[in-house]
């Protein structure tokens, strides 16, 4: 079966981060899927994933592996799904690794977050995700533990918290606003057993960046940009202080340039790299030769200062173009998102008779339009302010924490 594909469709557990690191070692790829996915969702992704077996219940997940050797070094990465935001999701796969370049995947993890036998893992995010399951195998990779208080609760995290005394965790922003509002309640919790929290997913607000600053022990913030399809910096809240709004600089064995558009693309190991399963066309547009070496790219747009630091811009599929001008709604989102009253914010486009598109913005928060429209040309060039406001409750977001612009009238 080496070489096979099997689909994950059961919600996370230890026995599951062991099912994947079994698999793994027998060179067999896990395809890690919401459980949730309706039977059409279901068929429309697999179709083209042609896995050789799909795994729905524990007992089903226990006998598959049951054949299999314990775990040890894995010999590829699991087939995460990239978000399918445009189109049908598409599988990045590692293929086999030789022992060598399995070793140093596994090695590059250990190096960068420091995972060691006395870590125990917080696991906030569903581990079909490729973030939350990459720092949960990595821990237990390097012999420590990991805890899942189950889907995310803010009581039932805290409580972890108090009870587990975990030293590390992966969450996105949104986990962290859920998480301090609670405590704001009920009360903080001891924190001082973590020496790692790491957040990505989505733009972090700059309140909330340092609030998590505040609250955690010194140094032991991170934040990381990455993709389904690989990693491409990471950043110690420190460095962010002193440039806020970076993502900070490449990871090791990885070098970042930017197109004349701003289009983002990195360099990678032999044992980072991927193809889009069954999908060659695809493949070949987001990959390219560089003096480097081969370079891959997901589309995102930023800038890179001359220390080499990266700043996003946001997605080119969310770009709005109004007036000819390109105006980056993450660009927008970091500024007002520092306006006096705003608890969260997303920037979109409308089509627009007149400007092609318009700049709109949802707001959550107890500002009103007259203030916000007031900072905006404060801080703001003509073009890039919001024409509407509108105001809401909540923005909807994926359990990543990435914003659902079509549901705001967004592309």
């Amino acid at each position: 079966m080496e070489n096979g594909r099997v689909a994950l469709l059961l919600p996370g557990s230890r026995a599951y981060v062991d099912a994947v690191l079994r698999l793994l070692t027998a060179g067999i790829f896990p395809i890690p899927l919401d459980p949730r996915l309706t039977p059409t969702e279901q068929e429309r992704i697999l179709a083209g994933l042609e896995p050789t077996a799909v795994v729905r219940t524990d007992d089903e997940l226990a006998a598959l592996v049951a054949p299999l050797p314990p775990a040890g070094l894995p010999l590829g990465r699991p087939m995460h799904c990239t978000s399918g935001t445009t189109g049908v999701p598409k599988g990045v796969f590692s293929g086999l690794l030789s022992p060598e370049d399995a070793a140093a995947l596994v090695a590059e993890e250990r190096d960068l977050w420091g995972f060691s036998p006395s870590d125990v893992n917080l696991v906030l995010s569903p581990l079909y995700h490729s973030a939350p399951l990459r720092f949960a195998m990595g821990t237990i990779l390097a012999g420590g533990r990991i805890v899942i208080p189950g889907p995310f609760d803010p009581a039932a995290v805290t409580a972890a918290i108090e009870t587990e005394r975990p030293t590390t965790m992966f969450c996105v922003p949104t986990h962290l606003q859920r998480l301090f509002a609670h405590w704001d309640e009920h009360g903080t919790p001891d924190l001082s057993s973590f020496r790692l929290v790491a957040h990505a997913g989505a733009p972090c607000p700059t309140d909330l960046k340092h609030r998590l600053v505040e609250a955690f022990p010194d140094g032991s913030t991170w934040e990381f940009y990455g993709s389904t399809e690989g990693q491409f910096t990471a950043c110690r809240s420190e460095e962010w202080l002193t440039r806020p709004g970076t993502v900070g600089r490449a990871r090791p064995g990885r070098t970042l340039s930017t197109d004349a558009d701003g289009t983002i693309w990195c360099t990678v190991p032999p044992f980072a790299r991927f193809t889009y399963y069954g999908a060659p066309d695809k493949t070949a547009a987001a990959w390219r030769e560089t003096p480097d070496g081969p370079a891959f790219s997901v589309g995102d747009l930023g800038r890179i200062d001359a220390d080499g630091y990266l700043f996003l811009d946001g997605r080119r599929e969310d770009l709005v173009i109004s007036g000819g001008v390109n105006v980056y709604p993450t660009e927008v989102e970091q500024v007002l998102g520092t306006c006096p009253g705003v608890t969260d914010i997303a920037v979109y486009g409308v089509a627009d008779p007149t400007w092609g598109q318009r700049v709109c913005a949802a707001v959550v928060g107890s500002v009103d339009e007259a203030e916000l429209a007031s900072y905006a040309r404060a801080h703001l060039a003509p073009p890039k302010r919001p024409k509407d406001y509108v105001f809401v409750d909540e923005l909807p977001r994926t359990l990543t924490g990435k914003v659902r612009r079509s549901e705001l009238g967004g592309p």
